[in-house]
C-alpha cells in the first residue's frame, strides 16, 4: 500500500500537445504547495536520457517517484503521453495501492486540433525538432487504459474548466496545502 488516505493521486494522459503539462501546472498553482508533479517527459527526456520504448526504465522511475511523495504525505500528479501498452499495468498497481483517492484522466485531442496546439508552443527550438511527422507517429486515438479508470476530457474542455473539474472530482478543492 502506498501513500494514506488524506493524500490524493491524480493521472493525466493525452498524446502529445493535448495540454497534459498545462494541466498539472494549473493544479499546482491553484492548489498551492504539497503537490507533487511527476512528468513522464522529465524523467525520461531529462534524468534517464532515454527513448520510450516497452519495458523502459522510466516506468519503474515513474512508479518509484509518485510512491516516494504519496508516502511523504505529498499529493501527486503524474502526467504524460503514458501509452497505455508501455504504461498502463504500472499504473493500474499504482492506483490500486494507493490508500487515498486516486482519479485518472485522459485528454482527448483531434489529431488536426493536436497541431494547432503544437504550433503555438513557445519553444522554437522544439518546434524544429519535433515535426508534424513526429506528431503523426506519435497519435494514438483514445488510447485509453483497461475498465473505464479514465475520465475522458474533450478538447471543448478549458484549461480552468479541466483544472477546476480535477481539483473538485479529486477532493483537492477542498484541501488545504501544506506549507513544507
Amino acid at each position: 500500500m502506498v501513500g494514506n488516505e488524506e493524500t490524493r493521486l491524480i493521472v493525466v494522459r493525452g498524446n502529445s500537445a493535448s495540454g497534459k503539462s498545462s494541466v498539472a501546472a494549473g493544479l499546482r498553482e491553484t492548489f498551492g504547495r504539497n503537490l507533487a508533479i511527476v512528468g513522464q517527459d522529465n524523467l525520461r527526456r531529462i534524468v534517464l536520457r532515454e527513448r520510450d520504448r516497452p519495458g523502459a526504465a522510466n516506468i519503474g522511475l515513474i512508479d518509484l517517484t509518485a510512491r516516494y511523495a504519496l508516502d511523504n504525505g505529498f499529493h501527486v500528479v503524474v502526467e504524460g503521453i503514458l501509452y497505455a501498452d508501455r504504461y498502463g499495468t504500472m499504473l493500474q498497481d499504482l492506483v490500486r495501492a494507493h490508500r487515498g483517492v486516486s482519479r485518472c484522466y485522459y485528454l482527448h485531442v483531434p489529431y488536426t486540433q493536436t497541431l494547432l496546439r503544437h504550433a503555438t508552443k513557445p519553444d522554437a527550438e522544439y518546434l524544429k525538432h519535433v515535426t508534424d511527422d513526429h506528431l503523426r507517429d506519435w497519435y494514438r486515438e483514445k488510447d485509453l487504459l483497461p475498465d473505464s479508470l479514465e475520465t475522458v476530457i474533450d478538447a471543448a474542455s478549458t484549461l480552468n474548466d479541466t483544472v477546476q473539474q480535477i481539483l473538485r472530482e479529486s477532493g483537492l478543492d477542498g484541501m488545504h496545502p501544506i506549507d513544507r
